[in-house]
């Protein structure tokens, strides 16, 4: 059986590095042909080196010409949606809605996506969904927790006997803090997840729960399941990683210790199991498991989710941009941490219901909604002082 190709998008990010882990944990089973980063030339050149890709993209112009010069021999360029025509499966490990153009290109192609660009589809949801219906297209969780949904789901061919989806939530840094409490923490101490070893700006939507209310946005439109029955539930061990409750009461988990790596794997396995047990359990020396409600009233950012998955159409497209906007300027110094979700709840109160039908209509929402998160912020610097 020849080899998968593996295209990775984001290749010098944690799930792009991961997904390399699993590649060299397996290298008769994947070939890696493309390698995509945004600005990281040394860290590409030396993934290159290593995984000999057909082909590496590089979006800054100066860290380009720097990758050529090292790659001789390596097709370099700067288009990113190539990973669509060189892999079999593309990773789109692409950090914010800068993804989008990935997703599109990896589905239009007819190819799996294993998608762990949240962003992507919660913005352009309207637009991803029929691009699934494209022959040959897949679309495979890699986030951990659709990932777990993805496998719960394969025990029921019938989704009508779904009655709910639980998605749980290690509570970030900041669990079991309250909003007083949390009035001056620090970027370091909003960075210092408990769990999970993750780029700055995904480890600031778990400090807030943004991370979990985009999933819970990504949850409906991966699984068509209304937002009434999607829940949250916070559980610090990070090992029962989201469960499936059917119609008779029977709940469906999926466990593993915290490693990405596996679901990187499990997509590109699918429809096959990888042979590399990432994330194996010693059961007797695992302890207890917990669970609790989210606090809603201190990490008000769950709830914005769920009013703008509600409202659909570009609203959520608004949310995200809105979200990158203030946690960019809460890793600059420029807000507070609770500050980001008043720049978000801001920003959604101002929401007019555009055309969402097409990339063009939702690029327009994401620019639109930026601006307004840009003069949010500038405004509340302004008041601080």
């Amino acid at each position: 059986m020849p080899a998968v190709r593996v295209a990775i998008a984001g290749s010098s990010g944690s799930v792009g590095t991961q997904a390399l882990d699993v590649v060299a944990a397996d290298p008769e089973r994947y070939r890696v042909t493309a390698l995509g980063v945004a600005t990281a030339a040394d860290v590409v050149i030396q993934q290159a080196l290593r995984f000999r890709p057909d082909v590496v993209i590089v979006a800054d112009a100066a860290a380009r010409t720097e990758v050529a010069s090292a790659l001789p021999g390596i097709d370099v360029t700067d288009d990113i949606t190539v990973v669509a025509d060189v892999g079999d499966v593309v990773i789109n490990g692409v950090v914010g809605f800068a993804g989008l153009p990935v997703t599109v290109a990896t589905l239009q192609a007819g190819k799996r996506l294993g998608l762990a660009n949240k962003e992507s589809l919660i913005a352009a949801g309207p637009v991803v969904a029929p691009l699934r219906q494209t022959p040959g297209a897949e679309l495979v969780p890699v986030d951990s927790e659709h990932s777990a949904i993805h496998q719960c789901l394969r025990s029921s061919a019938d989704r009508s006997e779904v009655a709910r989806l639980v998605v749980t939530a290690s509570g970030g840094p900041f669990r079991g803090r309250s909003a007083g409490e949390l009035g001056d923490v620090t970027i370091e101490e909003a960075l210092a997840h408990p769990t999970w070893s993750m780029g700055p700006k995904i480890t600031v939507d778990s400090s807030t729960l943004m991370n979990k209310g985009l999933e819970v946005i990504e949850a409906h439109e991966l699984f068509g399941v209304d937002f009434d029955h999607i829940d949250v539930v916070v559980h610090p061990q990070s090992v029962v990683h989201s469960m499936v409750e059917f119609t008779d009461g029977s709940t469906i988990a999926q466990l593993s210790l915290p490693d990405m790596r596996l679901p990187v794997e499990y997509a590109l396995a699918y429809p096959l199991r990888g042979t590399v047990p990432f994330g194996r359990i010693d059961w007797p020396s695992l302890g207890s498991l917990d669970f609790a409600a989210p606090d809603r009233a201190t990490f008000r950012c769950l709830d914005l989710c769920y009013a703008a998955g509600r409202v659909g159409g570009t609203a959520p497209a608004w949310l995200s941009a809105a979200n990158e906007v203030a946690v960019e300027a809460f890793l600059a110094g420029h807000i507070s941490w609770n500050q980001i979700a008043d720049v978000c709840n801001e920003v959604i109160a101002r929401h007019d219901s555009g055309a969402s039908s097409t990339i063009d209509d939702i690029v327009e929402a994401d620019s639109i909604a930026r601006r307004h998160a840009a003069e949010v912020v500038v405004s509340m610097g302004s008041r601080a002082r």
